[in-house]
């Protein structure tokens, strides 16, 4: 009787079609580089580390800004859906929007992806995605990691993670400690969901059928925020700002808000969009809706009333911000007022 031999790829792990997948983004990162300043290595991709020169990166004082997130549950909708090319762009903008919360200029992105059984055409659709949130906030992706891990994963299932690192002039870093009372709280609208949520929305839609029109904004990606908000920086006409993602407005709000100040936000001035008006008629709580889903705020930012103008000047139509609230000294910390217009 033959005893059975093992290896690698009857286990599950395919190397050489990892290695087909590391060509691949080596290539179509090459061809990125010379869009991003600051890049060194003509060998972008398949080294044991990345690397990035910032020795041409004229800032005074310079701090390094990370962050580091994941696209939630709504993995499994692009999943089932088989649309596998903007679901890169949600994980880039999930890291580079928490990045501009506090003034840095995104530099560099690495990626994470785990699946049960590598697929070459969907992790390459997934890649392009990633490559496209990384054009949109003119960052350089350099570096990652593709794990097959079947026994773990099943077949078809992934996962995704991102690491974002930014720079920003120690005199520039957007802190609470800028906010004062008599500040305004301007909204800026949302894309949709974003990324935010997905575990209550795919249990709504497993009893629920969505309307035809609503269809496109369950994978509509997530809008990255970067050039408006280092425009406003530059120009410095905001102290602080807040990415509304888990939690939702309120909460989101708050980490930008010093201790002794208060926040107050005018509900009905919130402008909901289709898609959340839709998923709150499935019998969901106002409560539960503004700590689930950004209701149509995607960022916020607090600035002196007297930059509006100026603010929004920045902005194109579809995402202009408006003002929601103030900040006052008071005994509350969170004043809402009226109620949300659905």
């Amino acid at each position: 009787m033959k005893k059975k031999k093992y290896s690698y790829k009857k286990s599950g792990v395919n190397i050489s079609l990892a290695n087909k997948l590391v060509k691949y983004i080596s290539g179509v990162s090459r061809k990125s580089v010379k869009k991003t300043e600051g890049y060194s290595n003509k060998d972008v991709i398949g080294g044991f580390g990345s690397l990035f020169d910032i020795s041409n990166i004229k800032i005074k004082d310079p701090v390094i800004v990370s962050c580091t997130d994941g696209v939630g549950t709504k993995i499994d909708l692009a999943n089932k859906h088989k649309k596998f090319d903007t679901i890169g762009i949600d994980l880039v903008a999930m890291c580079i929007n928490d990045l501009i919360v506090q003034g840095a200029k995104p530099l560099f992105f690495l990626d994470y992806i785990a699946v049960g059984k590598l697929n070459l055409e969907k992790t390459k659709n997934i890649l392009k995605g990633i490559f496209k949130g990384c054009e949109i906030s003119k960052c350089k992706l350099i570096g990652g990691e593709t794990a097959e891990m079947p026994g773990i994963y099943s077949k078809d299932k992934f996962d995704l993670a991102g690491f974002s690192v930014g720079i920003v002039s120690k005199k520039k870093i957007l802190d609470k400690s800028n906010v004062k009372k008599g500040d305004i709280v301007l909204a800026i609208p949302s894309n949709g969901i974003h990324s935010n949520g997905y575990s209550l929305v795919r249990s709504i839609l497993k009893k629920n059928k969505i309307p035809k029109n609503l269809k496109k904004e369950i994978l509509k990606p997530t809008k990255i925020y970067s050039s408006e908000i280092l425009k406003l920086t530059k120009k410095n006409l905001i102290k602080a700002g807040a990415h509304i993602t888990g939690g939702g407005l309120v909460e989101n709000l708050l980490r930008s808000i010093p201790k002794k100040l208060s926040l107050n936000i005018d509900l009905s001035k919130i402008k909901i969009t289709k898609i959340f008006k839709w998923l709150k008629s499935r019998n969901i709580s106002d409560k539960e809706m503004m700590t689930t889903f950004n209701c149509g705020v995607g960022f916020c930012v607090i600035s002196s009333k007297k930059n509006i103008l100026q603010i929004k000047k920045l902005f194109p139509k579809k995402f202009m911000p408006y003002e929601i609230g103030y900040i006052s000294k008071d005994k509350n910390k969170i004043n809402l007022s009226n109620y949300l217009k659905w």
